[in-house]
C-alpha cells in the first residue's frame, strides 16, 4: 500500500469533519486520535505521539471531533455519548475507504477523549482492536468499562495524582487484557522532559504489539 500524508474530509451523514491523514508505506495499522476537551487536531502533544507512531510503520487519523458550530457549544465538549457515537462513525468511514479496508484499528484517547473511547469500545461489535489512553479520563466511561474486550492501557503522570486514582479505579473494573502505567515526574499535560516521549514509547509498544497480532492472526480488520 503506497504512503498518503493528507488533509481529509470524513463525512459521515450529514457531517463533515476535518482530519489528517498519514499512512505510512504497507502500515500495519491506523490508530486515530481522540482528543480531550479544549483541544482539536492540532494538539502538539497528539501531533507527536502520532509521528513517534508513524515512524513505526503505524498509520494514524487525527481529526476534530465536532464541527466549528458544535464545538462552540461548550456542553458538546464534555458530551461524551455524543463524542463516542462521532468515533464509531469516523472508524466506519476509515474502514470503507479503500486504504483502510485492510488495516485493525486502534484508539488513542487523551483526557475526556479516553472516556469517549472506552464508551464506544463498550458497544458490541466496536471493532476496535486496541485503546490507549494518555493522562485519560476512563471514568467518564463508567457503566461501559466491564464491556471493554479491546487490550486497553492506561498511561498516566505519576503527579497527576488526582486523575491516578480514577485510572486506578477504573483499570479495577476493566474485564480486558490491559495494564496501567505510571510515567514518573510526569503531571497531566506530560510537558516536563522526556515524559512526553515515554508515553508515546509505551503507545507505540501497545499497538505495535495488539494491531499487527490481529492482522498476523489472520483475524478480519477492525
Amino acid at each position: 500500500m503506497p504512503g498518503r500524508d493528507e488533509e481529509v474530509v470524513i463525512s459521515t451523514g450529514y457531517l463533515h469533519l476535518v482530519g489528517h491523514l498519514t499512512l505510512p508505506p504497507d502500515a500495519s495499522g491506523l490508530v486515530l486520535f481522540v482528543h480531550g476537551s479544549g483541544s482539536s487536531r492540532h494538539s502538539p502533544r497528539n501531533q507527536y505521539v502520532a509521528l513517534v507512531l508513524n515512524q513505526a510503520g503505524l498509520g494514524t487519523l487525527l481529526f476534530d471531533l465536532l464541527t466549528s458550530e458544535e464545538a462552540a457549544n461548550r456542553a458538546n465538549v464534555f458530551d461524551i455519548e455524543l463524542l463516542a457515537e462521532r468515533l464509531a462513525d469516523v472508524s466506519a468511514w476509515a474502514h470503507d475507504q479503500p486504504w483502510g479496508r485492510d488495516l485493525s484499528i486502534g484508539w488513542f484517547g487523551a483526557s475526556t477523549g479516553a472516556g469517549a473511547a472506552l464508551w464506544a469500545a463498550g458497544e458490541p461489535h466496536s471493532g476496535v482492536a486496541a485503546i490507549v489512553s494518555r493522562g485519560g479520563r476512563p471514568d467518564l466511561a463508567g457503566p461501559r468499562l466491564p464491556a471493554v474486550t479491546a487490550p486497553t492501557l492506561l498511561i498516566v503522570g505519576a503527579l497527576d495524582t488526582e486523575v491516578l486514582a480514577l485510572n486506578r479505579a477504573a483499570r479495577a473494573q476493566l474485564r480486558c487484557p490491559g495494564d496501567l502505567v505510571v510515567v514518573p515526574g510526569a503531571t497531566h499535560l506530560f510537558e516536563e522532559p522526556g515524559t512526553l516521549t515515554a508515553a508515546a514509547r509505551h503507545a507505540e509498544a501497545w499497538f505495535t504489539t495488539h494491531l499487527r497480532h490481529v492482522v498476523d492472526a489472520g483475524h478480519p480488520p477492525a
